[in-house]
């Protein structure tokens, strides 16, 4: 028998929810005729699922050892956490508190991992959790903390991180819903003075991962909204961006913006490689610079050195 205590990851969640993270290998039809033959319990009472788990709450698993491991996936879930022990974690924190980590992503680091073998920004700040905050082997098993928002592998900036499930509930609702304001700030080709919004409809080729901009609405286009204001200029040449990200699609900043004539200084994909090359920029100087809560709390994250030069 196995006997599991809720703890604050874990709360305020339909009890099958949790049964079906604990239990990843088993079928939803196992898990909830376990249920009904009583070899799950909740407090020690017979449950159907559907119950809300609170804090301190006792789940009690009545499998041999060998289902339990079976059914949880236990083996490659101890390889997991004691390979990424080992990974680099020496990430910039902006901000941290019990429920989350605001983390200051360098350009050249992917967000999330592509292939089994990418280490990513995802994976750097498990390690840190680890590492220096004492995330346990039993914890990692329930949970496994994340990140809410994704940036490009040449985009540095603001990158929100859950250490708990609640954290990212939450922030997954405020980025779904766009409650949170998020600005970029870019250096971008070209001599712009005044403000403006500008709209537009953004497809997206999966086989060569572009996306393209056009005026009216095509098959398959999502329309996009993106706000700017001029900050500093470097002669007629450049001028330094704030962005405000309206909707939030793939590349959509990049895109469109070169669709204005306006690329952004570094960008190879939609920008000028012949400008690049001259200016001899390492990356793209596209920075998630700020993000703003709907209860009024907002986090900066200064430019990297790269935008020196151009502010």
């Amino acid at each position: 028998m196995k006997e599991l205590k809720i703890d604050v990851n874990d709360s305020n969640q339909r009890f099958d929810k949790y049964l079906k993270r604990v239990l990843s290998e088993a079928s939803s039809s196992f898990i909830y005729k376990m249920l009904r033959k009583k070899n799950i319990t909740l407090n020690d009472k017979k449950a159907d699922g559907t119950e809300k788990l609170n804090t301190g709450d006792i789940v009690k698993i009545w499998f041999s050892d060998e289902t339990y491991a079976k059914m949880t996936g236990a083996g490659e879930r101890d390889e997991l956490y004691h390979s990424l022990k080992e990974v680099d974690h020496n990430i910039n924190v902006i901000y941290e508190d019990d429920e989350m980590i605001i983390i200051n992503k360098p350009s050249g680091i992917k967000s999330q991992k592509d292939t089994p073998s990418d280490i990513s920004i995802n994976e750097m700040a498990i390690s840190y959790l680890i590492n220096e905050k004492g995330l346990t082997e039993e914890s990692f098993k329930h949970f496994h903390p994340s990140i809410c928002n994704r940036l490009d592998r040449n985009t540095s900036g603001i990158v929100l991180f859950a250490k708990t499930l609640k954290a990212a509930q939450e922030l997954g609702k405020a980025l779904k819903e766009r409650s949170c304001k998020k600005l970029y700030r870019a250096v971008v080709f070209g001599n712009i003075e005044h403000n403006q919004q500008i709209e537009g409809f953004l497809s997206k080729d999966e086989s060569t991962n572009k996306v393209s901009i056009t005026h009216t609405e095509t098959k398959d286009s999502k329309p996009i909204k993106t706000a700017y204001r001029p900050i500093s200029h470097v002669g007629d040449k450049f001028t330094l961006l704030e962005i405000h990200l309206i909707t939030g699609r793939t590349h959509q900043i990049r895109a469109h913006l070169a669709s204005i004539g306006h690329p952004i200084l570094g960008d190879n994909k939609y920008g000028n490689t012949s400008i690049n090359k001259k200016e001899n920029v390492r990356g793209q100087l596209l920075h998630a610079y700020s993000i703003e809560f709907e209860d009024g709390r907002k986090f900066v994250c200064d430019l990297p050195r790269e935008f020196n030069g151009y502010i």
